[in-house]
């Protein structure tokens, strides 16, 4: 009688959050940048869109999925079945629902419900969660679960307050977690680093961390002009210095 072969186990998505504590300061550009980026990397990608009650991933790529998150939580639809393929990324996208109240209020159990269907996800190896602005319940819950949390700041004072609040509450809701911080629209490298020191010396001396850098986004205007023609950076402008940064801090989370 032949020896059975055991199977496999399955092997569960990575989760990959992108917070910033406030609006303005690229969050959601980089999360669909660095989605394709890490589909360059040789890496299957979903990119949901976690602003509960401001999704626009589907606005900023220019689609209109027949089907949202809305159908995943009423249980009409699974993720699978959900999420839409975005041929010019190479990644599938799960899309919020613009503005709706239900879904920025979402009952904590049916967003756990959703959470654990994510990381059961096996279609895919990496999962990238653009958060809501804010530090609301929901915002605090994705970024409580995800494997790696992505803090995005700028060198504007009042990102850098909000970040820190991120980074506060990171701390105390996944003590230990891994935290990064991602400085973007940088300047210089010089300005990036004085933006980075900041941050980390705070979480250091009142938190008793220090985050590492994740990675330096250059300003690059060509960035403005892909965001409004809804078309991904690296499709529009390959090889431009935001492009290169985006795929340099690709390489960092897949090494």
């Amino acid at each position: 009688m032949s020896a059975s072969i055991a199977t496999p186990p399955l092997r569960r998505p990575r989760l990959i959050a992108i917070a910033s504590g406030k609006g303005g300061v690229g969050k959601t550009w980089l999360s669909v940048t660095l989605s394709r980026a890490l589909v360059q990397a040789g890496r299957r990608v979903m990119l949901f869109d976690g602003d509960l009650g401001l999704a626009n991933i589907d606005i900023q790529l220019g689609i209109m999925p027949e089907h949202d998150l809305t159908a995943v939580i009423a249980g009409r639809r699974s993720i699978a079945d959900t999420a839409v393929a975005y041929p010019a990324g190479g990644f599938t996208v799960l899309a919020g629902r613009s503005g709706s109240g239900a879904l920025s209020t979402m009952d904590p159990q049916i967003l756990d419900r959703v959470l654990a269907a994510l990381a059961a996800e096996t279609s895919v190896s990496d999962i990238v969660l653009d958060l809501g602005a804010g530090l609301d319940r929901s915002v605090r819950r994705m970024a409580a679960v995800s494997d790696t949390l992505l803090v995005v700041a700028t060198e504007e004072p009042t990102s850098l307050t909000d970040a820190y609040a991120v980074l506060k509450l990171a701390n105390a809701d996944r003590p230990g977690g891994d935290v990064r911080l991602v400085v973007n629209q940088a300047s210089s490298k010089a300005a990036a680093e004085r933006t980075y020191a900041t941050l980390a010396q705070a979480s250091a001396k009142f938190l008793g961390r220090k985050p590492p850098l994740a990675g330096i986004i250059r300003k690059d205007d060509h960035v403005r002009d892909a965001i409004r023609r809804q078309i991904l950076l690296q499709v529009r402008h390959p090889n431009t210095p935001a492009a290169q940064d985006v795929e340099r801090l690709a390489a960092l989370l897949t090494s």
